[in-house]
């Protein structure tokens, strides 16, 4: 065996002699770069397409932030209770359900650009529709034509960001853009609440919507990530990767994270304006402290980097579970309104990093094409159907679940195995 043979053999152990024969001689090895090998992007280019990225981000937060502060305004319109209204979750999981199933072999075929303005349309046709106010069934309608954009849209901007060379920092400032957008828009759904035109909120989403789709074409201008990037292509059948998905345990393992994660996250800035407003005995400014917990969720992925690097994901995971799971507790037992909303933004900015995390992580466990978010309505369905049979003081109990069930499965989740190739 040559030395080029040997050093490949230790690279990839699972080859054989006569692989190594057909893959040709070993290219030399060079000093390493600040680069990954492979990109030909400049600087300027990157930070143009990573800010292109977090402004789409910024604008699925403020979808998302818009729900809590409009709950009790929606069941008021409506006449519904917290039952009905939950089907607002449910009909963004299937949303996100349809777009798992057909997002890969989409981009497969039409690539990164493409892809990406079409989910930025198909939010901007279901931010028209909730703008108008229509019937409940076509209003939840809607809300699952808008999970399938949104889903979309996540997948591209997660996969495309966490393939830029610099580190999982690009990530955390990605899923900021999220936050803040979150942030910002119960500021105006809070106000718009109160007025005869309450589902102007979506009409402004529409508008922000517009602007993302001109900078997608703009800037991406519908090319695929391969040639934005200048990284070599790898076709392969979108059915064969879902296999390769389903094969993999800590697939499974993170996907029930990422359930529980985002059943809470939503849970939160969903109901807890209720909460306060039924339980605490808020006042309609109680909107603002949805505003606070997405605002704490934006600050904790920019201000905890440091924090994250030091401890590494798995301690810093169980550290942040743990001061949520007191703070949760302090929100269930001490009736304050203040001290609930300072507590909520806390709990913010602990869950603020999760996500991210996630998905630097599973960037080095799974192939670079295995993201993405299915997205979980499961337990924000559930919270409301609780509410509707024992009220909504259920919710505080159900999010406690949800974090000790969170740090169960990050307990087995391994986090030493490398990505297959």
């Amino acid at each position: 065996m040559t030395v080029p043979e040997a050093i490949e053999l230790e690279r990839f152990p699972t080859l054989d002699k006569q692989s190594l024969r057909e893959r040709g001689p070993t290219p030399a090895i060079t000093a390493p770069s600040e680069e990954p090998a492979g990109f030909s992007l400049s600087k300027r280019q990157e930070r143009i397409y990573l800010a292109t990225c977090v402004v789409g981000s910024a604008i699925m937060g403020w979808s998302d932030g818009s729900t809590g502060p409009l709950i009790l305004r929606m069941e008021s319109n409506y006449n519904i209770g917290y039952a009905v209204v939950s089907l607002l979750f449910i009909a963004a999981f299937v949303g996100f359900a349809a777009a798992a199933l057909v997002t890969v072999p989409l981009t497969d075929r039409l690539g990164f650009g493409k892809v990406a303005v079409i989910g930025s349309g198909i939010q901007i046709v279901a931010f028209a529709i909730e703008a108008a106010a229509p019937p409940w069934p076509v209003f939840v309608v809607a809300y699952a034509l808008n999970g399938f954009g949104v889903a979309v849209m996540g997948a591209q901007t997660n996969a495309f960001v966490a393939c830029l060379p610099g580190g999982n920092w690009k990530l955390q400032l990605l899923h900021a853009g999220y936050g803040l957008g979150a942030f910002a828009s119960p500021l105006a759904a809070t106000q718009l609440a109160q007025m005869p035109h309450w589902s102007f909120q979506y009409l402004i989403a529409a508008c922000l919507g517009v602007i993302e789709i001109t900078l997608f074409c703009l800037i991406f201008r519908f090319k695929r990530q391969e040639e934005l990037l200048g990284t070599p292509v790898h076709p392969s059948d979108g059915s064969s990767k879902y296999r390769q998905i389903l094969r993999m345990r800590n697939v499974h393992l993170l996907s029930f994270f990422i359930l529980f994660y985002v059943g809470l996250e939503v849970s939160i800035g969903g109901w807890i304006v209720t909460y306060l407003v039924q339980i605490r005995g808020a006042g309609p400014s109680a909107g603002y402290v949805s505003s606070g917990f997405w605002g704490g969720l934006a600050l904790g992925r920019l201000t905890l980097i440091w924090v994250n690097e030091r401890l590494g994901p798995k301690r810093v995971i169980f550290l942040y579970l743990a001061l949520a799971l007191a703070l949760e507790f302090l929100v269930w037992f001490v009736p304050s309104i203040i001290g609930d909303a300072i507590a909520v933004s806390v709990i913010g900015l602990l869950l603020g990093p999760f996500y991210p995390l996630i998905v630097g992580q599973g960037q080095k466990m799974f192939p670079a094409w295995c993201f993405g978010q299915a997205g979980s309505a499961v337990f924000p369905f559930l919270t409301g159907a609780l509410a509707q049979k024992y009220g909504i003081k259920m919710l505080q109990p159900v999010l406690v679940a949800m974090i000790v069930a969170e740090a169960a499965i990050w307990a087995v989740v391994p986090l030493g195995e490398r990505r297959p190739e």
